[in-house]
């Protein structure tokens, strides 16, 4: 879904859509799963060739805890305070100093903007590193791969060494 920069003839324009999850394109190819629309509530302001957006996502993404890798719904509200520059004042010097104010610069290129793109970005930025369903969450047997949240085996996960077993018969004398 693209922005029509061309169509935002006001200095400061609100605007608010919903995307649907089909629209972002994932298709099983990310860590993610999109569950419903993704909430846009955005506002466009235009100053020449540069355009900021502020404003907020919401969405709720279905994604794997990192312990139990059972899939859980997890919630995502994220301010958006990005500026876009026509991509021709993208400088292609390799030895760049970026600077803090770089970092919430984005580029546009046929006087648009790809939502969907911008969507996206703010969700792999969103994501944390390790996702646990819970807090208290156990994570799965390393002896039987069964899931310690719902049932308890009787694995014994203590492991020994057996290149230091000469070692322990000698603890034992």
């Amino acid at each position: 879904m693209k922005l029509e920069l061309r169509e935002i003839t006001e200095q400061r324009v609100r605007i608010k859509r919903d995307l649907p999850p089909a629209i972002l394109g994932l298709d099983g190819l990310s860590q993610y799963r999109v569950v419903d629309a993704v909430s846009l509530d955005l506002q466009v302001s235009k100053d020449g060739s540069k355009y900021w957006l502020g404003g907020q996502i919401d969405a709720l993404l279905k994604i794997e805890c990192g312990r139990c890798l059972d899939m859980f719904e997890f919630k995502v509200k994220i301010d958006i305070d990005l500026l876009y520059l026509p991509l021709s004042d993208d400088k292609e010097d390799s030895d760049v100093l970026v600077e803090e104010s770089d970092l919430r610069a984005a580029y546009y290129q046929d006087e648009q903007i790809d939502l969907a793109q911008l969507v996206m970005e703010q969700f792999q930025l969103a994501m944390p590193m390790k996702p646990l369903c819970r807090d208290g969450c156990q994570g799965l047997c390393v002896m039987c791969g069964g899931n310690k949240n719902f049932e308890s085996c009787q694995c014994v996960e203590s492991w020994e060494d057996p290149r230091l077993s000469g070692l322990k018969s000698l603890l034992e004398q």
